[in-house]
C-alpha cells in the first residue's frame, strides 16, 4: 500500500526506543517507571502523528475482494510439474480486522502487511460509523459482514482482530449474538473488556458510558457463556493510558477459554503496530485449536 511510506519516518519508534537517563530526584523503582511510562508516552504520540496523516486513507469502507481460487490438490516445481508427495496446506482462515472508537482502519496498515508477509492474504477490515451510539449495533453490523465474507470466500469461520473498543464490539457479537460459530479465533488488544474508568468527561458520548464498568454492555458480558466455541487471546499493556485498571483488558470469565497477554513498555495506540505484538498475534492465529488451551497466560512480548 502506497499510505505505508507515511510511516517509514517513524518505524525505528515501532521497535523500542533507547534507553533514556533516569529521571532525577525520584527514587529508583519510580524512575524506572517513570521512563518507562516516558518512553512509551513518545513512542504513541509519534504513533499519533503518523495516524493523523494516514487517517483519510481510511475513511471509506474497503472494495470487497474477490474470493481466491480454491488449492488444487498437490503443487507445481519450478518446471511447472506435479509434486504428488506433498500434501495441500489447508488456506488460513479470513481475518477481520475491527478498529477502536473515533478511529477507522488505517490503523490496521502495518499489522495487515505483517500478516500479509505471513502467508494471511484473506484480511479486510470492517469500518462502522463514527456516529454509532450503541455497541450492540455495531456488533450486529460486524455479524452481517462476518456472515458477507463467509459466503464470499466459502469459510466456515473466520478470525478477528479487535483493537480497543472494536474488541468489546468483536466480543459482544461472539459471546451473545451467536458469533461463536463464525469465529474461530478473537484477539482483543487494549480492550476494555471490564470497563474502563479513564476521562470520565467522555461520558457524554452514549458508546462511552456503555464501556463504563457497571454498564449494561459489561453485565451483559459477564453473564454466563457456557459452550462458548470461540478462543480469546487479549493482549493488555502495562502502560495503557486509557485502561483503568489496567487489569481490565484481561478476559476474566469462568465461561471462556481466554490466553491474556501482557505487554510491557507500550502504550495503548503501539498496540496494533508494534512489530512484538504483531508477531503475537500471528501466533494466536496460527495456533491449532487442540493445542489453543496450552497454559501460557502471562506472556511478555515488548
Amino acid at each position: 500500500m502506497q499510505v505505508t511510506r507515511v510511516l517509514q519516518p517513524f518505524l525505528p519508534l515501532y521497535r523500542r526506543l533507547p534507553d533514556l537517563p533516569p529521571l532525577p530526584y525520584i527514587p529508583g523503582r519510580l524512575a524506572g517507571l517513570s521512563t518507562a511510562l516516558l518512553k512509551a508516552t513518545v513512542l504513541d504520540l509519534a504513533i499519533l502523528a503518523a495516524h493523523l496523516l494516514l487517517y483519510p486513507s481510511g475513511i471509506a469502507q474497503e472494495r470487497r475482494r474477490p474470493a481466491l481460487p480454491p488449492a488444487e490438490n498437490g503443487t507445481s516445481n519450478e518446471n511447472g510439474t506435479e509434486c504428488p508427495t506433498q500434501l495441500p496446506t489447508p488456506a488460513p482462515l479470513p481475518v477481520v480486522l475491527l478498529h477502536g472508537f473515533i478511529d477507522n482502519r488505517s490503523v490496521f496498515v502495518l499489522l495487515r502487511r505483517s500478516l500479509a508477509q505471513h502467508g494471511r492474504h484473506r484480511v479486510e477490515s470492517l469500518n462502522y460509523s463514527p456516529l454509532t451510539c450503541d455497541i450492540r449495533t455495531a456488533a450486529e453490523l460486524l455479524g452481517r459482514h462476518i456472515e458477507e465474507i463467509c459466503e464470499r470466500t466459502g469459510s466456515s469461520r473466520v478470525d478477528v482482530v479487535g483493537h480497543s473498543l472494536g474488541g468489546l464490539i468483536a466480543r459482544y457479537y461472539v459471546q451473545r449474538l451467536g458469533g461463536d460459530v463464525r469465529v474461530r479465533t478473537l484477539v482483543t488488544l487494549g480492550t476494555p473488556h471490564a470497563g474502563t474508568k479513564v476521562v470520565p468527561l467522555a461520558n457524554a458520548h452514549p458508546i462511552v458510558r456503555q464501556m463504563r464498568p457497571g454498564s449494561e454492555v459489561i453485565e451483559e458480558l459477564s453473564r454466563p457463556a457456557p459452550g462458548c466455541r470461540t478462543h480469546f487471546v487479549s493482549f493488555w499493556s502495562d502502560l495503557d493510558h486509557l485502561m483503568d485498571p489496567l487489569e481490565t483488558a484481561r478476559i476474566d470469565h469462568p465461561d471462556l477459554r481466554a490466553l491474556n497477554v501482557q505487554v510491557t513498555g507500550i502504550g495503548h495506540l503501539a498496540l496494533p503496530v508494534h512489530p512484538a505484538v504483531a508477531t503475537g498475534i500471528r501466533q494466536a492465529l496460527d495456533t491449532p485449536e487442540t493445542a489453543m488451551d496450552a497454559p501460557a497466560d502471562g506472556l511478555t512480548v515488548a
